[in-house]
């Protein structure tokens, strides 16, 4: 997320005293010379046709310039550094405030990142256990205790009267070593009498103990008898030892029994002590609390007997070791062939058969060396140690490349960390504790479930600890309730970042920006509704006008329904996609809005809509039954599904959608048709895969991840286009095949940018910049390969091209055309072929895979499983998308659809509703059947809003 200050021009005076921001002249992208006025310190929601220009006005033009200013506010040593950024294409912007854009491609990928640490809940967690949490022994049980000299030499003065006692300063703790040197510094310092595991023992010259045992050494400070008048003794002995020994004491009573104290956290029973908490002893981020087995990730990668041997009934021979293949005539099958030998099995026998002993000198080695034949000195014998399969894939795990590295990721599986149980710290760490709970145990619950448990703290909670803790629970509650008015609930705050939907992340900033509490911003908001159900976009949108009466303006780019009409202003962009919008249609209030005659508004008025089937597929009679699904809140669940229909799964976000398509169904139909190792949530059984013949997914990740990437290439349409420019006469004069029309590799493309079209400059404190090469201008292509022409077109101006331009162009080359139509008929006719894959939205890259897959033969047998493939999507577009997906199920195939926006679930031939609610309320099929079986179910959040919709 950037922080992007302005600086207003003197001409239109300061910024509070400017009542609205005003866009002269922007041409960013498709705009047309856009003049706009947009009221400060309201609600303003820009719609439009998907590729009407609505991110190039708000991000392209508004926050970039916003950003650019920011910039010019640094010092001209600074900017030396980070280079001037490119103003953006428009004459003139007046009255703009400090930027904030949050938007859905920012989400982090690294592990560590939370939803606890980016919401800074966890911080003030930590904080709350470093300065009020209770510490308790990991050994005994008991709660430790922190005694101070007085403290303890009024235990010693009252408990040992008359005794004859022994003070001693624990020096070493059950470690090996002999300890040579340290004898040798303890006389020095004058003690006479060491304690060696128990014993009492002279100090002798040259004294050490037994190196490779585990001892425990104790200086004999003193030995006394307790008695009122030797206070002072007994106080310079307590010194003594809590210098030599690190504030940690030991007393041993004339019945040889020892008692532990310390200045710290001591379990008075076993003597264990802890360093006092700090709060980076809470940080699974920080080496003084992450769990030293997974490094704080709560997870370790290990490569499993199960990973390596999937079949146990195939035989070596025949690949029952998956990272060995099939029997060849190499080195390391001669070698096992040996082994096997020597206990009278061969490569033949099923591994089943094979001892389990020797299955793990194959797979872990030993020491034994084996005999092996050389071929290159016959008669001649080998003698080497065998290290085991799964040794060396884990050698070359740490030590191979990329490539290498690649490979045995297939043979490694995550499992929960063994030693914190997931929890990423270590066992001290898990050891402190509030009202009998440990930090770990608070991350791991739902934000609905942790705020029931911070609900009356106070009343679990001592005073001392009330004193101390009053502040923090207070910022604890409220970023609680931030993430609670925008919807939610269901997530945890030890959820990694990496796994939320971008509506979900984008939401998640949006709540830490409400906690902020900044005035007088422009925040900038990308689609904020995506994933979320109906019922909590009243949250949603409440939370926006929260942020709005701060005192900040608000703009979002929208295609919600409810957003639009809550809002104080509406700009409509269009009237086409692409080359065809760019042009404001209006900018005025909802109210005024709708009675204009544009394609948005006639889409809120109900003049337009998409229209319900008048008939509902029933199927073709065959069904696919999963059982016993009960991964993550899945409550024992039993889905059946037709085939040959219109299937949509609906619920409240965090219900148990996901959970169930995604990591349940899917994986499995990959298993069975493609041999996928990703293993599924788990289940009972699955029947009906006979009825089906494959399954595709189409989710929202991009198409891509570098500029490398486009719609050209991803949907292979490219291919045939450099197929059919080196047919061309002047390309076969010149000798040159389809390879000389990749910018991928050397020959054609240009070689100062490698065919990228862009040069990467490295900002040391920014992310990387792309400018135009210098020598081919951005074609990719170097002179010679541009001069061949297809209708006066070269490679480049192809790529150029919007797919709807492709459509005309080819009219005539129907293998291209296929491709390209599909890609027309998803909506993307806007989108050029040789767009770069990184400016793609979710929506976008999801719909290009769409038409991939739709290009495709399909077998009428076909999975389909898409979602929320309305994502970015206007309602115009939804109607072009649904026509397509309609054409599918004709066809025979089956489409799955995970959704919330209810004009597809209105045309769905069945729906599975899940829930009631999210989280641990959720989890159960509450409602199966068509969608007016499914309106009537009460207990449905998504049967109210189907009632009107259905009307």
């Amino acid at each position: 997320m950037t922080v992007a200050n302005a600086e207003v021009s003197r001409k239109s005076g300061s910024v509070e005293k400017q009542q609205s921001i005003e866009i002269f002249g922007a041409r960013e992208h498709n705009l047309k010379e856009v003049n706009l006025t947009i009221p400060r310190n309201q609600m303003v929601v820009i719609t439009g046709i998907s590729g009407s220009g609505k991110s190039s006005l708000a991000f392209d033009t508004i926050y970039a310039e916003g950003q650019r200013r920011y910039m010019e506010s640094f010092s001209a040593y600074a900017r030396a550094f980070i280079g001037d950024m490119e103003r953006p294409d428009v004459d003139k912007i007046n009255g703009l405030s400090p930027v904030i854009s949050i938007e859905q491609k920012t989400t982090s990928r690294n592990p560590r990142s939370t939803v606890g640490t980016v919401t800074e809940i966890y911080d003030f967690l930590r904080l709350l256990y470093a300065r009020a949490g209770e510490a308790y022994s990991y050994i005994s049980g008991k709660k430790m205790v922190k005694q101070s000299e007085d403290q303890i030499l009024e235990h010693i003065l009252k408990t040992y009267d008359g005794q004859k006692l022994i003070v001693l300063a624990p020096v070493v703790k059950g470690r090996k070593g002999h300890y040579r040197e340290l004898f040798v510094q303890i006389r020095k310092l004058g003690f006479t009498k060491v304690r060696v595991n128990g014993e009492i023992q002279e100090l002798l010259p040259k004294m050490q103990v037994d190196r490779y045992k585990t001892h425990d050494i104790e200086i004999v400070v003193d030995r006394i008898i307790v008695k009122e008048s030797d206070e002072k003794r007994i106080r310079q002995s307590i010194q003594a030892a809590f210098k030599q020994a690190n504030g940690i004491l030991m007393v041993q009573d004339q019945d040889g029994e020892t008692a532990h104290f310390s200045k710290y956290l001591m379990d008075p029973e076993s003597g264990l002590s802890y360093d006092e908490p700090a709060p980076n002893t809470f940080s699974f981020n920080s080496p003084y609390g992450a769990c030293q087995t997974c490094n704080g990730l709560g997870v370790i990668e290990e490569i499993s007997r199960d990973s390596v041997i999937p079949d146990p009934s195939l035989s070596i021979s025949r690949g029952g070791i998956a990272p060995l293949g099939e029997y060849r005539d190499i080195w390391i099958f001669k070698k096992i062939e040996a082994i096997l030998k020597r206990n009278k099995v061969n490569l033949t026998t099923p591994i089943k058969d094979i001892p389990d002993k020797i299955m793990d000198v194959l797979l872990y080695g030993d020491e034994v060396p084996v005999a092996v034949s050389s071929v290159k000195y016959p008669g001649t014998d080998w003698n080497t140690k065998f290290e085991g399969i799964i040794k060396f894939l884990e050698k070359q795990k740490d030590a191979g490349s990329d490539k290498i590295r690649q490979w045995v990721e297939e043979f490694t599986d995550v499992a929960t960390c063994p030693d914190c149980n997931g929890y990423r710290l270590k066992k001290e760490s898990l050891h402190f504790k509030i009202d009998e709970t440990h930090i770990g145990e608070l991350a791991e619950l739902n934000i609905n479930k942790l705020a029931e448990w911070f609900e009356g703290v106070e009343d679990r909670m001592t005073e001392r600890q009330n004193v101390i803790a009053a502040e923090v629970l207070k910022e604890i509650r409220k970023r609680i309730g931030f993430l609670l008015d925008v919807g939610l609930n269901y997530l945890s705050l030890n959820r990694p970042l990496r796994t939320l939907s971008g509506g979900e992340a984008q939401r998640i900033r949006l709540a830490t920006q409400i906690g902020t509490q900044l005035v007088n911003v422009l925040y900038i908001l990308d689609e904020p509704s995506i994933g979320l159900h109906q019922r909590d976009n009243v949250k949603l949108i409440q939370a926006l006008k929260d942020l709005r009466d701060l005192g900040n303006t608000v703009i979002v780019v929208e295609h919600d329904k409810d957003m639009m009409l809550e809002s104080d202003f509406i700009v409509d962009i269009g009237p086409g996609a692409g080359r065809h919008g760019g042009h404001i249609m209006a900018a005025e209030k909802p109210k005024d809005f709708i009675k204009n005659k544009s394609l948005t508004s006639d889409y809120l008025t109900g003049k337009l809509q998409i229209a319900v089937p008048k008939e509902r597929r029933k199927g073709n009679g065959d069904f696919l039954e999963l059982k016993g699904a009960t991964g993550h809140n899945l409550k024992s669940v039993n889905l059946k599904l037709p085939l040959g229909a219109l299937t949509c799964v609906t619920g409240v976000s965090g219900s148990g959608k996901s959970s169930l398509i995604h990591e349940t169904l899917y994986p499995i139909l990959r298993k069975h048709f493609y041999k996928s190792r990703a293993e599924a949530l788990p289940y009972k059984k699955l029947t009906g895969l006979e009825h089906i013949d494959k399954v595709i997914e189409v989710d929202q990740s991009p198409i891509g991840r570098t500029p490398r990437s486009n719609p050209a290439t991803y949907t292979g349409v490219f291919t045939d286009i450099r197929s059919l420019f080196s047919e061309l006469p002047e390309a076969k004069i010149r000798g040159y095949k389809p390879g000389r029309f990749s910018f991928n590799v050397k020959g054609g493309r240009c070689e100062t940018c490698q065919g990228g079209g862009m040069r990467v400059i490295e900002m040391d404190f920014l992310p990387d910049v792309h400018v135009p090469c210098e020598t081919c201008k951005g074609k990719r292509y170097n002179r010679e390969t541009l001069e061949v022409r297809f209708k006066g077109k070269s490679i480049s101006d192809v790529l150029d091209m919007t797919v709807e331009q492709a459509v005309e162009f080819f009219e005539n080359q129907p293998k291209i055309l296929k491709k390209i139509e599909t890609l027309n008929e998803v909506g993307l006719g806007y989108i050029s072929l040789g767009q770069h894959a990184t400016t793609l939205s979710g929506g976008e890259a999801q719909r290009v895979k769409l038409a991939t897959e739709l290009s495709k033969r399909d077998t009428g047998q076909t999975f389909y499983i898409l979602d929320e493939p309305t994502t970015g999507l206007h309602f115009q577009d939804i109607q072009h998308l649904l026509e397509v997906v309609q054409k599918l199920v004709t066809k025979g195939n089956t489409v799955l659809i995970i959704e919330h926006n209810l004009d597809v679930i209105k045309v769905a031939d069945h729906i599975v509703d899940i829930g009631p609610e999210g989280g641990e309320g959720g989890g159960q099929i509450i409602a199966s059947g068509t969608p007016e079986e499914v309106a009537k179910v009460k207990i449905s959040h998504t049967a109210k809003f189907l009632v009107d919709e259905l009307k």
